[in-house]
C-alpha cells in the first residue's frame, strides 16, 4: 500500500492526512475483495526498515492509525457477518503494547471465522521472516526433534507467519515502484505482479479489476 506520502505531498497536505486516507481506502478495498469473493487478502502495511527510517512522530502516529483500525475492524458488523478472519503477522515484539493489545483484540475477536482471511503485515521484513523460520529449524535440529533429511521447503514453509494461507497468486504494488521492497519473499515466488501508478489512496475499483484481468490473462507458469 505504497504512496500515502506522495499523495499527501501532491495536494500540499501533512502525512498523518497521507496516512489517513490510506486507511479509509483499505477500508474500501476489502469490501470489493469480499464482494469478489477472493478469500484472502494480505496488506503490506509497515516494514522492519520503516521501523528505524520513519520519523518518531510519523511513526507514533501510524500506531495510532493502526490502533484506530484494528479496533474499527473487531466492531465491524460486515466483518463479522462475512466471516472476516483477521492476522497480524511481523515482528510484533517491535510494536508497542497498545497496538499489540489492538492486535490481539482483533484476532481474538474474529479467530473462528474462516470464510474470508485478512492479513496484515506489521513490523514485517520477508528476509526477517526467513531467518525467523530458519532459526527455528535450527533450533529443532539441534534437539534432535528434526533430522538434516526432514528439512525442505515445505518444512520451511510451515515456519512461516502466515503458513495458515496458500502462497498469494497476485501481488499488486502500487504509486509506480517496480520492485517487491522485501514483501513475502518465500512466497511469491510464482506469484504474478502487477505495478500501478496510482498511489495507495487514489486506488480505485477500476485499477482493481483491471489488476485481475491482467493476472487472468496471463499464463502461470512454475519455475518455467
Amino acid at each position: 500500500m505504497d504512496g500515502n506520502r506522495r499523495f499527501a505531498l501532491s495536494l500540499s497536505l501533512g502525512n498523518e492526512i497521507g496516512h489517513v486516507h490510506g486507511k479509509e481506502k483499505l477500508k474500501e478495498v476489502m469490501d470489493w475483495i469480499m464482494d469478489l469473493g477472493i478469500p484472502y487478502l494480505t496488506v503490506y502495511a509497515l516494514s522492519t526498515e520503516n521501523l528505524s527510517s520513519r520519523e518518531t512522530d510519523e511513526l507514533e502516529a501510524l500506531f495510532d492509525l493502526y490502533v484506530a483500525g484494528l479496533n474499527e475492524i473487531s466492531e465491524d458488523e460486515r466483518i463479522h457477518s462475512k466471516g472476516v478472519k483477521v492476522r497480524v503477522v511481523g515482528r510484533k515484539e517491535e510494536l508497542p503494547e497498545r497496538v499489540n493489545e489492538a492486535i490481539r483484540n482483533a484476532e481474538d475477536r474474529t479467530g473462528h471465522y474462516s470464510n474470508f482471511t485478512f492479513s496484515v503485515c506489521l513490523a514485517y521484513g520477508g528476509r526477517e521472516e526467513i531467518v525467523d523460520a530458519v532459526k527455528e529449524i535450527a533450533s529443532d535440529h539441534a534437539t534432535g526433534e528434526l533430522s538434516l533429511d526432514q528439512i525442505d521447503t515445505n518444512e520451511i514453509s510451515s515456519r512461516l507467519y502466515d503458513a495458515e494461507i496458500p502462497d498469494p497468486d497476485l501481488v499488486i504494488r502500487t504509486s509506480g515502484e517496480e520492485r517487491v521492497s522485501n514483501f513475502l519473499l518465500w512466497q511469491i515466488a510464482y506469484s504474478e505482479l502487477y505495478f500501478t501508478d496510482v498511489h495507495w489512496p487514489s486506488f480505485s475499483k477500476a485499477v482493481l479489476y483491471e489488476a485481475i484481468e491482467t493476472y487472468q490473462m496471463r499464463r502461470r507458469r512454475f519455475g518455467g
